[in-house]
């Protein structure tokens, strides 16, 4: 279960209302010691999320609160199970509040959590994908020279390679399917946009940072010359891939997770990624940043906003903060 950061302050009444409904577990309902522990856990979290995030008392409690809480959890990094729990246990608590006349009406049965097995993505903070990214920017002077030991020359233009691979990867949000499926004629270096076929042969065009094209240019110009003059595969679609392998081969999906694994373990982000952590990371620093969900999807080649709407996870206080600064009446 994902730890959570202790609550040292506690609202007044706060600890009387957590023991009445501790004993109603208790006494009434007859639940174990340890679920009784648990389920007092949540409801103080829960409390706390009220009074700080949200700025409202128990008798203000509803199903938006409700769900921001669920969701700052979710922020966490908490588990589909763990989160199932954690909307069981609040589920249990409005109904004791509205029983007992704390609240008006129960509002935790509109309370859904994700289903169990289907994971909440791993996203990366801005600060975290900085970190990675700059861990493989090289200086210009770096570029493979032609007298150079054949094997530092490909191990440069490996780091050129990957780091246009993760810079691709962020700052347009694909899918490795979709990357490594690029050909060279898919960037359009003078509009900074990509040309992607996704799920369902749909055709999407993507814009490309300039970090990213930056790191392109580099990687077309001064690496992949080098890994093409290895190459073993003579079709045409290895002649025509944007990513090549040490072979000269197209690069596939399996090439990119292990290139990640490295990249990360040098970087010192002390986690495991996949790929697709990137595509989570661009689609929810979008949102972060006030991107609405509309243009996300677009951004994503989602062909349903709900499946889009999970990147709504971001806190409630850092949405009160922006608005707090940016609105007029705020």
């Amino acid at each position: 279960m994902t730890s959570r950061p202790r609550q040292d302050q506690e609202h007044p009444g706060d600890g009387e209302l957590l023991h009445a409904f501790a004993e109603h577990l208790r006494l009434e309902r007859g639940r174990s010691a340890h679920t009784v522990r648990a389920y007092r856990r949540e409801a103080s979290d829960l409390l706390h999320h009220l009074r700080h995030v949200e700025r409202i008392d128990v008798a203000d409690l509803d199903v938006n609160a409700l769900r921001s809480w669920l969701a700052a959890r979710a922020g966490t990094g908490a588990a589909a199970s763990t989160l199932a729990r954690s909307a069981a246990a609040a589920r249990t608590f409005t109904t004791w509040l509205a029983a007992t006349e704390r609240i008006t009406h129960d509002v935790g049965g509109r309370l859904r959590a994700p289903k169990r097995g289907r994971h909440l993505p791993t996203v990366l903070s801005a600060a975290q994908t900085s970190q990675l990214l700059d861990a493989i920017q090289h200086d210009p002077g770096t570029a493979p020279t032609s007298d150079e030991p054949d094997q530092d020359r490909t191990a440069r233009a490996v780091d050129l390679r990957d780091a246009a691979v993760l810079e691709l990867l962020y700052s347009s949000g694909l899918r490795v399917s979709e990357l490594v499926a690029l050909d060279s004629t898919g960037i359009d270096h003078v509009q900074g946009t990509v040309r992607v076929r996704g799920k369902g042969d749909k055709e999407r065009i993507v814009p490309v940072g300039a970090p990213a094209l930056d790191a392109i240019r580099r990687w077309e110009s001064e690496g992949r010359p080098v890994l093409a003059a290895a190459g073993r595969d003579p079709s045409s679609a290895a002649r025509d891939a944007l990513f090549l392998g040490v072979r000269g081969g197209r690069l596939g999906d399996r090439a990119v997770r292990t290139l990640l694994d490295k990249r990360t373990a040098a970087s010192g982000i002390p986690r495991h990624l996949s790929p697709h952590a990137l595509r989570h990371s661009a689609a929810t620093h979008l949102v972060e940043g006030g991107a609405d969900l509309r243009t996300v999807q677009d951004f994503l080649g989602h062909s349903s906003l709900a499946t889009t709407q999970i990147y709504t996870h971001v806190s409630s206080e850092r949405l009160r903060s922006t608005v707090e600064q940016a609105h007029p009446r705020a």
